[in-house]
């Protein structure tokens, strides 16, 4: 399995298929880059190198408490990119790694990104705020920290069984796998980076990231995103690009999944060929 460490001397797990143009994948919180496997395989078998890392804190990554915060992971990010000298790329980020994606993309890339793909992403902020009036209150997020503190094993379980899949929903298909892995992968994240993470992901304001892209974006969200939902996310973050497509799936939940996933799949296919 191949490691990289960082300059600070964090210790980074990565995979690394297929070749070809490179699609760098950034995986949501709590997961890893088991998260994209689906992903890593179809667009390696379409002819493109893809790549997915671990973020620090999470899976297979070293259990670092320090540097839980997206400048810091986007930095990480950049430099992992670095090692293995990526040019012509695009990143993909998902939920908080749209959020890595957008701030490497917008202040780390130095002319290697491409083109820029986010789904469910948190940017601009998800926090409610004067700029941005349809986040979410503090208390959303002071609930989750709870959460995670009090049993983190049992949250977990509670998401992939509620809002992240749209279990919650009727008529929703999820597999229990699906439901399993989830908790799988948050059981490998470490407590604190876990727990510091919510600050990262709900406070960050990246507006002026978004202004600062000068590539296209593909801004993906589902319009039934109970985690990050779309009016504070993806509707702001379209207004504030130069050169980005959104497309809102209908009745999509956060996680990527199903028919969802096979949608998205082939709009992301055609957008970087475009």
């Amino acid at each position: 399995m191949p490691y990289f460490t960082t300059s600070e001397g964090i210790e980074l797990y990565y995979t690394d298929n297929g070749a070809g143009q490179p699609i760098v994948f950034s995986h949501g919180w709590p997961l890893s880059s088991d998260a994209w496997q689906v992903e890593l395989k179809v667009f390696a078998d379409a002819g493109y190198r893809t790549i997915a890392h671990d973020r620090r804190g999470h899976g297979r990554s070293a259990k670092t408490s320090t540097g839980n915060d997206i400048d810091t992971y986007a930095r990480d990010l950049a430099e992992l990119i670095e090692h293995l000298d990526l040019h012509d790329l695009v990143i993909w980020g998902h939920s908080t790694g749209g959020g890595e994606a957008v701030r490497y993309a917008a202040q780390y890339a130095n002319g290697r990104v491409a083109k820029v793909v986010t789904a469910g992403a948190i940017p601009p902020v998800m926090l409610k705020s004067e700029k941005n009036p349809e986040g979410s209150p503090i208390e959303v997020f002071d609930d989750i920290r709870a959460g995670v503190l009090k049993d983190a094993s049992q949250f977990w379980i509670d998401l992939a069984e509620g809002p992240f899949y749209g279990a919650n929903r009727p008529g929703s298909s999820v597999s229990e796998g699906a439901k399993r892995d989830f908790w799988r992968q948050g059981a490998l994240v470490n407590l604190a980076s876990a727990y510091d993470c919510v600050k990262a992901f709900s406070e960050t304001e990246q507006f002026d990231d978004l202004k600062a892209l000068d590539v296209p974006i593909y801004i993906a969200h589902g319009s039934d995103d109970q985690i990050v939902p779309i009016a504070g996310a993806a509707e702001q973050s379209i207004k504030l690009v130069k050169h980005g497509t959104l497309k809102v799936y209908e009745g999509a939940p956060h996680g990527i999944y199903g028919d969802y996933q096979d949608e998205l799949i082939k709009d992301v296919l055609a957008f970087i060929k475009a």
